[in-house]
């Protein structure tokens, strides 16, 4: 994760802990991540629903993995295509750009993960 940056070109912020690819609490992409898990979300109830919709089961915990389950104000590294994917179908979270990897604007314009952002003056 050397030198990773977010959306804005700055270092890249936490996201929280046991996400993102490596679930090393940053949603950085590394070589080996096909998925770009580098949208750093905070989850809705709506969007966890389209998520499981889409055959993505965020809700269960998975104890053998660590995984809790997630639940609406969890944040979360989400591929950039089903953030995108969800923005299409109207349940996009909001996200944090601070936390978000350069990698998301190969998928998703930073016009609109600016009108998602978490808190508005986000840099």
């Amino acid at each position: 994760m050397p030198n990773a940056t977010n959306v804005f070109g700055k270092p890249l912020m936490l996201c929280c802990g046991n996400t993102g690819f490596t679930r090393e609490g940053f949603c950085y992409v590394p070589e080996s991540d096909i998925g770009n898990h580098s949208v750093c979300a905070i989850m809705t109830h709506d969007f966890l629903q389209f998520s499981y919709s889409r055959g993505n089961n965020l809700i269960t915990p998975v104890p053998e993995y660590s995984f809790p389950g997630l639940k609406a104000g969890d944040k979360w590294c989400l591929c950039a295509s089903r953030w995108w994917e969800a923005y299409q179908a109207g349940v996009a979270p909001l996200v944090d750009l601070n936390a978000t990897h350069v990698k998301a604007l190969d998928i998703i314009p930073l016009a609109i993960l600016e009108q998602y952002a978490a808190e508005p003056h986000q840099v």
